[in-house]
């Protein structure tokens, strides 16, 4: 059977480099760090105590107070990213058979500050009932993200939630396209969201030595590649994607940004936390994807890479490139956004297809940012696009996501040809 193609035909995002799309690219184009020291809880008891937050966020510039307080952070970045990339896409003065439309959506954690605000509040109560909020459920469950832009729309296809760590929207974005590839959709909502900066999160992450803890440099401490690299750095937000069957989107006029034309998904079987040191993994999982969508490994221009700024992860996935390109490793740009948005966990890969966008759309390959000292275990002849970013032609680009839990999943993403 022949695949259906999918396209990509609307975008959207709320993330530490901005509150939409325009601001997003113009920040990444810039090389624009987005960390700082955190100014949304008082964080003196934490390790860390910086984060890559979204700025002057305010969630009733987007919702009714009442509304407000029965979303968790993670859904109201879900429905904001949505809402952008619904409108961009022009689904909405669409006519639309909406049982043929559906919504898949990645959540790494989901409500986290749901359970600790209730479960605190439960825990200092003087009367020792079992008194919880009637919302407490529906603000914590990772697919509620999904119901809610549904729910909202009116779209009555596929619908639910993918969770697997920091791979969750990648694999959203992977099982969505299947949807449409196996006729079941016609058009797909995707995306994820994560909002795990807080007190809890962040000390999470601190208890397992995974953070980095440069709280003297917040703005530099992402920084994938480098020989003093010690951590990732957390980030927040959310990305969304509106794909597209491509006659589907061709009868309506849609605009059309880049086609998905490859997908791959594997496990190490290794470690829960640690990748497999060689990059087995994840070049399986490059090579799946290299296969599904029939292009020889000399054919990717740009890689946009998982990245995270670990010194065991960044090591890793740069082993698995070099196995499955070989020799064109030298001839592609790599680099990772993390550098910049820091690590939205969940919501991560959605928000890096949205940069490898970019690199199609426009030309313009973000940079890896705060390579200071590059690792001397690195091959320095790989173009890490450093610091700056560089004008390329892009015809096929790859991004890659990796997740607790030794849960991988790679994209590829090509200029879109009729």
């Amino acid at each position: 059977m022949e695949n259906r193609r999918v396209v990509i035909t609307g975008i959207g995002t709320i993330n530490p480099l901005g509150h939409n799309v325009a601001e997003y690219f113009a920040a990444l184009e810039a090389g624009v760090s987005g960390v700082d020291l955190i100014k949304g809880f008082d964080c003196s008891t934490n390790k860390t105590k910086f984060a890559a937050e979204i700025k002057n966020y305010n969630a009733e510039d987007y919702f009714e107070r009442k509304e407000a307080r029965k979303l968790d952070a993670f859904t109201q970045y879900a429905l904001i990213s949505a809402d952008e990339a619904i409108k961009d896409s022009g689904l909405e003065e669409a006519e639309l058979d909406k049982n043929r439309v559906g919504v898949i959506w990645g959540a790494g954690i989901g409500g986290i500050n749901a359970i600790y605000d209730e479960i605190t509040a439960y825990a200092k109560s003087e009367s020792g009932q079992p008194r919880f909020s009637p919302f407490f459920i529906l603000k914590m469950l990772p697919n509620m993200a999904a119901g809610h832009i549904s729910l909202k729309y009116g779209y009555k296809g596929p619908g639910f939630s993918t969770v697997s760590a920091c791979s969750s929207s990648t694999h959203s974005i992977v099982a969505a396209v299947d949807q449409i590839r196996l006729g079941r959709a016609d058009v797909m909502v995707t995306g994820g969201s994560e909002g795990a900066v807080s007190l809890v999160g962040i000390g999470s992450f601190n208890s397992m030595m995974a953070l980095s803890t440069r709280n003297d440099d917040p703005k530099t401490a992402s920084r994938p590649y480098d020989k003093d690299r010690d951590g990732f750095v957390m980030g927040e937000g959310g990305g969304a994607l509106i794909i597209e069957e491509l006659e589907h989107a061709i009868a309506r006029g849609a605009k059309i940004y880049a086609e998905i034309v490859g997908c791959g998904v594997s496990s190490d079987a290794y470690h829960v936390t640690a990748p497999e040191p060689e990059g087995e993994g994840a070049a399986y999982c490059m090579r799946m994807a290299l296969e599904d969508a029939g292009v020889a490994p000399e054919a990717v221009d740009y890689i946009n890479t998982h990245g995270t700024s670990t010194p065991l992860g960044d090591l890793a996935e740069l082993k698995g490139i070099q196995k499955v390109f070989g020799e064109h490793i030298y001839d592609m740009n790599i680099s990772s956004t993390k550098s910049m948005t820091g690590h939205l966990l969940g919501g991560a890969g959605a928000v890096e297809v949205l940069a490898t966008v970019m690199a199609i759309s426009r030309g313009v390959v973000p940079p890896t940012i705060n390579i200071q000292e590059l690792d001397p275990a690195i091959d320095p002849r790989i173009n890490l696009t450093r610091d700056v970013a560089q004008k390329r032609d892009v015809e096929y680009a790859l991004s890659n996501t990796f997740g607790f839990g030794g849960q991988n999943s790679t994209v590829i993403l090509r200029r879109y040809h009729k």
